[in-house]
């Protein structure tokens, strides 16, 4: 049996920000969930004792327990504030449910309803639930749309939150708003939930870290392209610089040491001078979440192409292809017209805009991975000849790396704005 997880973000309404993440497990035929209960709960449990803690970090993280994970207290091993156990049908009906939910209540650990219906099994749990979900797939109208409405009317009755899943366009982004959600989770709470500005956007933690490094006595230049390198739209600003009539070349570039090089260290204090300038305002709304989406895509599509060897796009190429695949939810520009400004290789840009090769296929299957499609994950992975046993640990590293990243950027902002305060 192959494991697959991958984590999506829900957002908040109420205060427009991420409040956590759903975990998802391989979900269909040969799913966790649908094999042996014992070997499922063995599997899980197995590989979340080892990765708990890169999962976790600060993050609410929202996961479907079965009842033999719940009977196994696998839940138990993460703090009660960090986790909010998900149930199905398959725990409402089991005999001792009430009084394994019951147990857990009475230790502070929260509950949310799965695909919440109106019938008499699912109320019963609804006093133990904190957060009910609905499935807002497909932007459902008529029947549907009015079932979806009094089901979110009678919890917020009850005091309980409403979290809308499958959010995957804007239609179902407004059905969801339209019924009153409190939370959002699916496709377009990563991506098109941002709003474009004619302005790029940039991480100040990582402008932080790259005005204090370009302005010591001897700045190390290795730690300015990893400064640049986890920032998308650093990245694609230093490669238009760098690029442009003022620095005339015969040799384009699109990588992120030469480019450093071709614009010296003098004119890249310079250009960081300015993008403090820029950066003063506040960030759109979304666009960090899109950040942290772009740099997670290319640490995963860096470290699989490792594991495809020979492979006709470099690591190098595919951290870009990541780095920049969401870049057009933030910059106001198609990617196509982001792409003809950043001389990429060929078989990137065919891979990013036609699907086509080698490069099309990985670039798919990264794809594939966060949107959690099991099936097409499968059919990459052969296709790549890229064991699958591999991905989900792969990808629980990257996620890691992004949380540790972002947990110093974000130390950084606050220490800035500190002692900003203490000079006032």
């Amino acid at each position: 049996m192959d494991k697959f997880v991958v984590r999506k973000a829900i957002k908040d309404l109420r205060v427009d920000q991420v409040a956590g993440y759903e975990l998802m497990f391989q979900d269909d035929e040969d799913s966790f969930y649908s094999n042996s209960e014992t070997n499922a709960a063995s599997t899980i449990a197995g590989f979340l004792m080892e990765n708990s803690g890169k999962i976790f970090k600060n993050n609410r993280i929202f996961m479907t327990f079965t009842p033999s994970l719940l009977f196994r207290n696998t839940a138990k091993m993460f703090d009660k504030d960090k986790i909010v156990i998900q149930i199905e049908e398959n725990l409402i009906i089991h005999p001792l449910a009430t009084v394994m939910i019951e147990k857990y209540r009475r230790e502070g650990y929260r509950f949310a309803i799965n695909n919440f219906q109106f019938t008499p099994k699912y109320f019963s749990m609804l006093e133990h639930a904190d957060y009910i979900r609905v499935n807002v797939a497909g932007a459902p109208t008529g029947r549907e749309r009015d079932s979806l409405d009094n089901t979110i009317q009678m919890a917020h009755g009850f005091q309980k939150l409403c979290i809308a899943y499958n959010v995957d366009t804007k239609e179902d982004f407004e059905v969801a708003k339209a019924l009153n959600a409190d939370f959002v989770e699916g496709l377009y709470v990563s991506e098109g939930m941002v709003t474009k500005m004619n302005k790029i956007e940039y991480l100040q933690g990582n402008l932080y870290q790259l005005i204090m490094e370009v302005t010591r006595e001897d700045p190390n230049l290795n730690e300015i392209e990893s400064i640049v390198s986890r920032d998308a739209a650093l990245t694609y600003s230093l490669l238009r610089l760098a690029n442009s009539a003022y620095f005339a070349s015969r040799r384009r570039t699109s990588s992120i040491h030469q480019a450093l090089i071709t614009v010296g260290l003098n004119q890249l204090k310079q250009w960081v001078y300015l993008l403090s300038f820029e950066s003063t305002q506040e960030m759109t709304p979304g666009a960090e979440e899109v950040l942290k989406l772009s740099f997670l895509r290319a640490n995963f599509a860096s470290r699989l192409v490792a594991r495809l060897r020979p492979f006709p796009i470099s690591r190098g190429d595919a951290y870009m292809m990541g780095m920049f695949s969401s870049l057009e939810y933030i910059v106001d520009a198609t990617l196509e017209e982001i792409l003809q400004e950043i001389p990429m290789a060929d078989e990137v840009k065919d891979a990013m805009l036609k699907h086509e090769g080698k490069g099309g296929q990985l670039f798919d299957l990264v794809l594939a991975y966060e949107k959690a499609d099991w099936k097409a994950i499968k059919s990459l992975s052969k296709e790549l000849e890229l064991p699958t046993n591999i991905l989900a640990q792969t990808y629980i590293d990257c996620v890691e790396e992004v949380n540790e990243i972002w947990e110093n950027l974000t130390d950084m902002v606050e220490e800035g704005e500190e002692s900003g305060e203490k000079s006032e």
